[in-house]
């Protein structure tokens, strides 16, 4: 390896460390996630599509990686960087280290940085581009050319291809079609858990086609990017609203309901990402500690012109929508992730809502 890289942000920050992982530059939009751990899931994570993730804990890959915890294929991140990188690890369930791990993904990593500081950084100046270098040189020129996370369309490079199915499809359970936009495998696997048969689909596949193979329900799955961008999801969602079909969906998902039935989007200035987010249920006054990862959010005043829609949950940290329901068709929607790869179980109940509202509709 090396014996230094650096982390340039486009306002012209620059910090020096130790490079770990694949020794390549590498480009994105620069976040910080405040989880302790997870970061194997977070790497594996597509709605990270396009980003280079500032962990805050201090010391990462203590617990090295294996083949369980991963939430898609491969590495999704552009980017890893962290305070100090643990090269001996212990776990009975380890396979390897992450920095091994990186390098056969071939995602560059930096250790050695002041974490703290670039976080209080993006909190303050919002989240920006950057990149791993290995010679400053050209490195400014080069980040003014990469695109900015607002009007990308990440979605679609991160959907499957072709339909498939997760575990068994047994007839005598509710069939729901997952809309592929960057789905996390544990997901999948909760929605198998509560009684779904699970098929997945591209993003822009047909909803007629889907509801002809048998769906009783759909799911909007999470992804990368900007919603506003995903030009083939608003039709959709109009199309379940059409067709009065139960639907459910999350992060991405739930922005995408959001503009089917007329609100807008905005991006935050540094987003919600971590394992600790509060969140409070407006049905029944409860709060919940959620795990999130988005870039984006619902707009709220235009959410509230709809008559249509009622909003069931906010963030207790700055308002911000992270939950909706049509007030009379079986649609519901989430900003955070219940299914909290990592995180907190504080929000499982929803994947029960969903499969009674896909169980109680006549169709």
């Amino acid at each position: 390896m090396g014996s230094k890289s650096f982390l340039i942000l486009e306002d012209g920050t620059e910090f020096e460390g130790i490079p770990f992982g694949y020794e390549t530059d590498r480009m994105g939009e620069i976040v910080f996630n405040t989880s302790m751990s997870g970061y194997q899931e977070v790497l594996t994570d597509p709605s990270y599509s396009g980003q280079i993730i500032t962990m805050t804990y201090p010391m990462i890959g203590n617990y090295g990686v294996n083949s369980d915890d991963t939430e898609s294929e491969k590495v999704q991140v552009s980017g890893f960087v962290v305070k100090e990188y643990s090269k001996s690890y212990s776990n009975h369930r380890a396979t390897g280290s992450l920095g091994d791990y990186l390098i056969a993904s071939k995602i560059p990593g930096i250790e050695g940085i002041d974490t703290r500081k670039i976080t209080m950084h993006i909190r303050d100046k919002g989240a920006m581009r950057a990149g791993i270098f290995f010679d400053r040189k050209g490195a400014a020129a080069k980040l003014k050319e990469h695109p900015k996370m607002e009007g990308l369309d990440l979605a679609t490079g991160v959907s499957c291809t072709d339909p498939y199915t997760f575990g068994e499809i047994k007839k005598e359970t509710p069939l729901v079609a997952v809309f592929d936009f960057g789905v996390k495998t544990s997901i999948l696997r909760l929605l198998h858990k509560e009684g779904f048969s699970v098929k997945v689909y591209p993003g822009n596949f047909s909803l007629k086609e889907a509801l002809k193979e048998g769906a009783k329900g759909v799911f909007i799955s999470n992804g990368p990017g900007d919603p506003d961008a995903v030009k083939y999801g608003i039709p959709l969602v109009k199309e379940i609203v059409s067709e009065g079909i139960p639907a459910f969906g999350i992060c991405l998902g739930h922005q995408i309901i959001a503009l089917g039935l007329g609100a807008k989007t905005y991006k935050l200035k540094f987003g919600h990402r971590g394992a600790n987010q509060p969140v409070k249920n407006l049905n029944n006054g409860k709060i919940e500690i959620t795990s999130q990862n988005h870039g984006f959010a619902v707009d709220m005043e235009t959410l509230k012109k709809s008559s249509e829609v009622e909003i069931t949950h906010i963030n207790l940290n700055d308002n911000t929508v992270e939950g909706l329901r049509h007030k009379k068709l079986p649609i519901m929607s989430v900003q955070y992730h219940p299914e909290a790869g990592p995180g907190p179980h504080d929000s499982l109940y929803l994947f029960r809502e969903f499969y009674n509202l896909v169980q109680g509709h006549k169709n």
